[in-house]
């Protein structure tokens, strides 16, 4: 797992955190059931304190994004893979609701937009 604080971030250094094990559990590169750093190992790394990663494991485990196990440590959580798809269902809606608004402000209707959609998905296709 790899972390970098940004000190000129206008985020607090817990939210730099959870964003970026959120983003490594979203993308794979952290699996279900995969340890994470022990809270005290983490602060050491990153030169932050305890309480801070505490704060950031606290969240993510809210979030259901990992599992703290008593005298084991935190793992990726058992539900990673439906709050990937939730997440990746988020943004394929935000994305297309932005894609919806440019078609709107140019004048594309519904039927050419759904053309685009069933060519690039011929394409991925073909493709794979």
């Amino acid at each position: 797992m790899t972390i970098i604080i940004e000190n000129t971030s206008p985020l607090p250094i817990y939210e730099q955190i959870i964003q970026q094990v959120r983003a490594q559990i979203l993308s794979g590169q952290l699996k279900e059931g995969e340890m994470l750093p022990s809270i005290r190992a983490l602060a050491k790394d990153l030169r932050i304190s305890v309480i801070t990663t505490r704060r950031a494991y606290d969240e993510l485990e809210r979030e259901g994004y990992i599992q703290t196990v008593a005298g084991r440590g935190s793992f990726v959580g058992r539900r990673s893979a439906e709050l990937v798809r939730e997440e990746n269902l988020r943004r394929i809606e935000q994305l297309l609701g932005e894609a919806m608004e440019i078609a709107g402000q140019s004048g594309i209707g519904l039927e050419q937009i759904i053309e685009m959609l069933r060519l690039l998905a011929e394409t991925d296709e073909q493709k794979g």
